[in-house]
């Protein structure tokens, strides 16, 4: 008896390439976050009482760059999970062609 699959064949294909792409993407995003790259510093959300704190303001900064970029591995993860079940339903679907009925 095959498995069955959640959703069919060009949704799973779909599926399975955006999320290789989507953990490319945040993986990298996460990697340069962390090491405080400079040209990502319009995409951290900086509060203003950080600008004016005169103890260790850049310490502050790089604690936001670093969640933020825990945040993109976290989100990478789930698209792992979801290039799991994406790839699951790939191979079933195949399987299920072949199948006679």
């Amino acid at each position: 008896m095959a498995g069955a699959s959640c959703c069919g064949p060009k949704l799973a294909a779909c599926g399975l390439v955006l999320s290789v792409w989507a953990v490319i993407m945040l993986a990298l995003l996460g990697i340069f976050f962390t090491t405080h790259s400079a040209t990502l510093f319009e995409d951290v959300p900086i509060p203003e009482e950080y600008m004016h704190n005169k103890q260790n303001p850049l310490q502050n900064v790089y604690d936001i760059y670093n969640k933020v970029g825990y945040n993109c591995f976290i989100a990478a993860g789930i698209y792992v999970v979801i290039g799991i079940v994406s790839f699951y339903n790939v191979r079933m679907n195949k399987r299920n062609e072949y199948l006679v009925r």
